[in-house]
């Protein structure tokens, strides 16, 4: 696995991360040995990102990181991130971006995951009712006291991202960003990361798994899956975009790729951008970490474009509500 600098704060990580969200929550059942075994063989195959949150689960995932890989510390670095609150009982509240809440939240990651310093430190989502100053000032003084080395934000618009940066230096902002969703290309948050020297890190970036070419439809979902809500998934929608999905398959079959290494190989051709793709098996980690050996000519490029131009997908990318948190 090739190894790159995140940004310009000197973060050295993994062009390609794991996203371990479905491991424990939102992605139907859980199996935890299945799970630990897959964020070993990650960083056997030298991933050395792995991206987590409080939310997922909550905890539960941080801790399974913990459980799995914690004796290998010195092989990876860990992003985690805080945003929507959430009380001792684990209930999930609305964003809260003060710095008491991020304190709280910060020393409970710290304590699940069993480590004494967090490599890239993110806030999850921006709280629109405290100034983007106030919530990075406070995780600045994370990293003045050693208990974070790096910072980054998902899902901002790029003035908050500008006033983000220059309350401290930001090494990454997280945001969808895949062939079915190429916003970041139009509305300036690429743009910015590029000009400001942060990395923009795609999460998301087999469209929640229908650019593998695997789901046919929403009823083929667990009963618990996220994805049963997503509008993107829903019927009407759902033709349209397996019709795009048909496009990028024929483009893999005569590249001699899977659909999801071409659309992971693709991410990885576009300047300032890794890759965070999530999975809780080895099979398709596997899968995954061979699409960075991937080499697209420009004329692929192209009719991947061609194929899958922005605005493409039938849908947005959450539910009103979660719309409602994104590019604030």
């Amino acid at each position: 696995m090739k190894s790159t600098t995140w940004g310009s704060q000197g973060l050295e990580a993994s062009v390609q991360g794991l996203g371990a969200r479905g491991m424990s929550a939102f992605y139907g059942e859980r199996d935890d040995v299945e799970s630990a075994a897959t964020l070993n063989r990650a960083l056997d195959l030298g991933i050395t990102l792995i991206d987590t949150a409080e939310i997922y689960g909550p905890w539960t995932n941080e801790i399974l990181i913990a459980s799995a890989i914690g004796h290998r510390r010195d092989e990876f670095a860990i992003a985690t991130k805080f945003a929507s609150e959430i009380s001792e009982a684990g209930e999930r509240g609305p964003v809260n971006g003060s710095p008491a809440y991020a304190r709280t939240a910060l020393e409970r990651s710290l304590r699940h995951l069993g480590m004494e310093t967090i490599d890239l430190y993110y806030l999850h989502r921006i709280d629109p009712h405290v100034p983007i100053e106030e919530t990075i000032g406070a995780m600045a003084e994370f990293v003045t006291e050693g208990k974070v080395r790096y910072l980054g934000v998902s899902e901002a618009a790029p003035d908050t991202i500008r006033r983000a940066h220059a309350t401290h230096p930001l090494t990454a902002v997280q945001t969808e960003y895949s062939l079915f969703e190429r916003s970041p290309e139009v509305n300036g948050v690429l743009d910015t990361t590029r000009e400001l020297g942060i990395e923009f890190v795609a999460y998301s970036p087999l469209g929640r798994g229908l650019l593998t070419g695997a789901i046919a439809s929403a009823d083929e979902l667990a009963a618990d899956d996220f994805r049963r809500a997503s509008p993107r998934f829903a019927d009407g929608n759902m033709a349209q975009n397996l019709a795009v999905v048909q496009q990028v398959r024929a483009l893999a079959e005569a590249k001699g790729v899977t659909p999801a290494q071409l659309a992971l190989a693709w991410l990885a051709h576009q300047d300032g951008v890794v890759s965070i793709p999530g999975t809780k098996r080895r099979k398709y980690l596997e899968e995954n970490a061979a699409a960075v050996d991937v080499d697209l000519s420009g004329d692929e490029l192209a009719a991947l474009a061609d194929a899958a131009p922005v605005g493409v997908s039938a849908g947005e990318r959450y539910p009103e509500a979660g719309m409602k948190q994104v590019h604030i």
